[in-house]
């Protein structure tokens, strides 16, 4: 028992150590790029050096000739249908005809080497029609330019209309705002190991978000049927959505099956930026009208994003980005159409946060600049207007569960302010700056963010519970396809199952394709969904372990339950599950659902399409250099409601992640794109935040339980980055004075130049 809660330890509400934790940080982890099979191959691929080019023919000659090369494939050597996708299937496994953004792949090879891979891949030759690129958007959205995919350039056109159509308010305030491309930066890399098998089929090992929607993709490129295809989920480092599409997987099986041997691929750091989707780049106009006492009357904005050369996600984060285009505040009147276009930019799609985390730095900018137009306090303006239980959000979906955002908002304005100086400043280690310039500034945000899929989608998890006698001591196994993709979810898994069955001895087994589907680890669902089913799986093996019990000791099962230690509590004393079980396994399989959703009016938007509702806030406190334009963030202070910290030390790492990642939007973190190219592809040139970048953190963590969830949680791996970035902006204008309305922020927009 812990001495300060009474939660026994490795149950649910502790924090047990990570099985995954020590070897991760002793570098003995075997991520999916360590992996290794005899006689295995080495795949590379040929990627496009345009971003729009038609192809006019392909000469793989020197390439198949080069010593060590056993294979070359090219579109026409597809089994099955030549086309992938998460909502469309609209992009080529390998280009076959048109080539639409720069490093879209045109050729594999495998080889028996890595050198000798990269070598044939170079030595295959393309002759490209090299066609005019589309990369404006808003050029795209007004038709003009090449039409790049059958129906037009427009990807999704979602509106939403609540109120009456010309609302009056003593009190207008507009913006245009833009948030650029950012990329999941995740330190493994895309890399597989695919294995051809006797019966005709294939498995892969690989890196995933998704083990059965990869599955299944996989099978229609393959012309197999799914049962023919088996993925096994291994070590993942890091994803946060950009692990969701198909990348080297689909590549890996083809040479594969090709050439009968194991073959392994994975990407370096440049061929990585270009091998996975990114954050949608936004451009936002906001209008936002009000009373002179600060209630909000209506809401106006227009969004447009960037979701580059194929769909991916880019349909649902439209969808996502105007359904949270007002935030977490009661308006009546809401007027928002949220576009998504493609371009022959790079292709952009899930990352954390799935476009809230661009509608919410437009939509706090604008209460910043209401407040100022007011003369309100930032924060009594939000609260004023924040949702709470019973109101209705933009899409008129009345809020059922918890909805603190006043209470947020309150703990981080009241959190302690840093008292003195730590004798850092703007500029870093390099004492760029001495002090004379700097200036302190203070900004807050809160968010809003729908978890689990949402708007009539089926959204289940499978899971399988098994408990048996091994060593002389009982042990579960629990067997789910869902990822682990370094948020602590094995972990977790184990909690409940000690928590459901009182055994210490819990096997989590791996992640693969022989269980029912797990879904997706994004959408901030897995604990809720996964762990349900874990859960419901516990309890049916539970009812089991109790009818034989009832048997055993002539009680009604309804009277005994499973005691902490591995036994039975009966009237008459225990009956040890060793004793009881035997040589024999109890075992069950479990789906789990949460409530149903629908599907929003395509018209008005208007709908009950989310299962749930998490909300965060932020204060972010910043010292700035207004003659350098450099920051330096001081703190972070964030209040989240989890419903239930299943494990608090991961509920923590995931605040303290979602932090980073918005504090790297908000100043550093931007993939730069010109003419369809990028031109940082590399930790180097891409900046992100490292350990001297981060600031203090405050955390404040509620725990207001949900009665529609597995033990009451809400979802926590999204909420703390959504409001960090606005928060930190608001702070730099606090500090500075300049209007800031683009992020990430630049020196230059500090400094005029």
């Amino acid at each position: 028992m812990t001495a300060s809660t009474g939660v026994r330890r490795g149950t649910v509400g502790s924090s047990p150590r990570r099985p995954d934790g020590v070897p991760k940080v002793r570098g003995e982890f075997a991520y999916s790029s360590d992996l290794h099979a005899e006689g295995m191959l080495w795949g590379a691929t040929v990627r496009s050096p345009h971003p729009h080019a038609r192809i006019r023919s392909i000469d793989a000659t020197a390439a198949a000739g080069t010593d060590g090369v056993l294979g070359v494939l090219t579109a026409r050597d597809v089994p099955g249908t030549n086309r992938f996708g998460l909502e469309t299937r609209d992009q080529p496994v390998l280009a076959d005809g048109v080539v639409r953004f720069l490093g879209e792949p045109v050729a594999v090879v495998a080889a028996e080497n890595p050198d000798a891979a990269r070598r044939a891949a170079a030595a295959v030759t393309v002759d490209y029609e090299v066609l005019d690129a589309l990369v404006d958007p808003e050029a795209a959205l007004a038709g003009e330019g090449p039409q790049l995919h059958e129906g037009g350039n427009v990807v999704a056109h979602r509106p939403l209309r609540k109120g009456v159509a010309d609302p009056v308010a003593d009190v207008v305030v507009t913006g245009r705002y833009e948030v650029g491309m950012q990329d999941q930066a995740f330190l493994g890399p895309e890399s597989c190991l695919a294995l051809p098998v006797e019966n005709g089929g294939v498995e892969l090992y690989c890196s995933t978000q998704w083990l059965h929607v990869d599955q299944d993709q996989l099978a229609g490129v393959l012309g197999l049927p799914t049962e023919k295809v088996r993925l096994v989920l291994s070590g993942v480092g890091g994803a946060f959505g950009g692990k969701e599409d198909l990348s080297v997987q689909a590549h890996a099986c083809l040479l594969a099956l090709r050439t009968g041997r194991p073959v392994k691929m994975v990407y370096d750091r440049e061929e990585s930026f270009v091998g996975h989707v990114h954050r949608h780049p936004a451009w936002m106009e906001y209008e936002h009208g009000a009373t002179r006492d600060g209630r909000l009357v209506y809401v106006r904005a227009r969004i447009l994003l960037d979701g580059g050369a194929y769909a991916s996600t880019s349909r649902a984060v439209a969808g996502n980005a105007g359904c949270f285009a007002v935030g977490p505040y009661e308006v009546p009147n809401v007027h928002v159409d949220s576009y998504a276009v493609y371009t022959n930019n790079p292709p952009c799609g899930a990352m954390r946060g799935f476009g809230a985390v661009q509608t919410c730095f437009g939509y706090e900018s604008q209460m910043d600049k209401l407040a100022a137009e007011l003369g309100m306090h930032p924060v009594d303006l939000r609260q004023r207007n924040a949702v709470r239980t019973g109101s209705a959000m933009a899409t008129g979906q009345r809020i059922e569960g918890p909805a603190p955002v006043a209470e947020l908002l309150s703990r981080v304005r009241d959190a302690p302010v840093p008292v003195g100086d730590d004798g850092l400043q703007p500029g870093g280690t390099g004492n760029t700056t001495c002090g004379e310039g700097v200036r302190r500034g203070v900004g807050y945000g809160v968010s809003v963010k729908n978890v689990c899929k949402s708007l009539g989608y089926d959204d289940y998890g499978t899971a399988r519970v098994r408990l048996s006698v091994s060593g002389g001591e009982p042990v579960v196994q629990v067997h789910t396809a869902a990822a682990e993709v370094g948020q602590g979810l094995v972990t977790v898994q184990a909690q409940i199952a000690r928590t459901e069955l009182g055994v210490d001895s819990v096997v989590v087994l791996p992640a693969d394709t022989d269980v029912g589907d797990a879904g997706t680890s994004s959408a901030s669902r897995q604990t809720w969904i996964s762990g349900g089913a874990v859960r419901a799986a516990c309890v049916a093996v539970r009812e089991r372990v109790l009818e034989l019990a009832a048997t055993a000791c002539g009680e009604p099962a309804e009277s005994l339950e499973i005691g902490q230690g591995g036994a039975v509590v009966t009237a008459s004393g225990e009956i040890s599950l060793v004793d009881l079980l035997g040589g024999d396994a109890i075992d069950e399989t479990r789906e789990f659902r949460h409530r149903q959703t629908f599907p929003l009016d395509p018209e008005t938007g208007q709908g009950a399409g989310h299962v749930a509702f998490a909300f965060a806030a932020h204060r972010a406190i910043v010292d700035v250099d207004v003659d350098l334009g450099l920051v330096r963030v001081v703190e972070i202070a964030c209040a989240q409601d989890v419903g239930k910290a299943m494990n608090p030390d991961a509920v923590a790492g995931q605040m303290h992640g979602g932090i980073a990642q918005g504090l790297g939007l908000a100043l550093m973190e931007e993939v730069q794109v010109a003419d369809g190219r990028i031109r940082n592809p590399s930790f180097t040139d891409y900046l992100l935040p490292t350990a001297l970048d981060m600031p203090a953190i405050r955390l404040d963590v509620l725990e207001i339980p949900r009665d529609d969830s597995p033990y009451g949680l809400t979802g926590v791996g999204e909420p703390s980055l959504l409001s960090c970035p606005p928060a930190i902006a608001a702070a730099i204008r606090d500090a500075c004075g300049v209007d800031l309305v683009r992020i990430p922020v630049r020196p230059d927009a500090i400094v005029s130049l």
